[in-house]
């Protein structure tokens, strides 16, 4: 005996549903371990010593260019503020996650008391990694960050001013704040967030990522 036709679209559209949640799609399924793809060139950081926590090492200049995600890489962008260093930053790594066919999804914190629930929703998205753009996503993510120790999180363009291991940060001259009340360990410069230097800095910190050169912060 034949099932009624609407048994069957019911099956049909079940197994859809079924198939739909286990597609690449959703970051609640395991996936291997994500890995470097090519090597970190001579001058990116000293070979005869690991650097120490909170450490600040300065690469040679592309010394990260030759190294790469491994497929599938997951990556959260997280992104607070209008400004256009913030702005700058966003795009630099939705423009590098393009070129490397990252997994790419993004948070966006409207308003400053939405930090942490912002943070929070990102750690609960099972990423690879998480990267910050925005100086009102600091003071949050000092606060947060120490107590998810099993997430990476990659700060671009600031950086925490006590980071736990799981925190590496990029940033440079006009580009270092590090919280409020704290100040700038430099001048801060927005005109020193261009295309370039942005995007050197999504790069470079994720080859330190890769490497397992966290918790310090990368000056370039």
């Amino acid at each position: 005996m034949r099932p009624p036709l609407r048994a069957v679209a019911l099956l049909a559209t079940t197994a859809v549903l079924i198939a739909g949640c286990g597609s690449g799609d959703d970051w609640s399924h395991p996936h291997p371990t994500p890995s470097a793809v090519g090597t970190l060139g001579p001058g990116f950081v000293d070979t005869a010593a690991t650097p120490a926590p909170e450490a600040t090492i300065t690469p040679k200049p592309g010394s990260w260019a030759d190294v790469h995600p491994s497929k599938d890489y997951r990556v959260v962008l997280l992104t607070a503020g209008t400004d256009a260093p913030t702005k700058a930053l966003a795009a630099a790594v939705r423009s590098w996650a393009d070129d490397e066919h990252v997994d790419l999804r993004t948070v966006v914190v409207g308003e400053p008391h939405e930090a942490v629930a912002g943070i929070s929703k990102a750690i609960g998205m099972n990423a690879d990694l998480i990267v910050s753009a925005g100086n009102d996503l600091i003071d949050p993510l000092a606060l947060v960050s120490p107590n998810h120790l099993d997430e990476k999180f990659l700060v671009v363009g600031a950086e925490l001013a006590e980071p736990t291991h799981n925190v590496t940060a990029v940033d440079w001259a006009g580009a270092s704040f590090r919280g409020e009340g704290l100040g700038m360990s430099s001048t801060y410069d927005a005109g020193s967030f261009t295309a370039e230097r942005c995007a050197a800095a999504i790069r470079a910190g994720v080859a330190a990522v890769l490497n397992g050169l966290t918790g310090i912060v990368v000056w370039l």
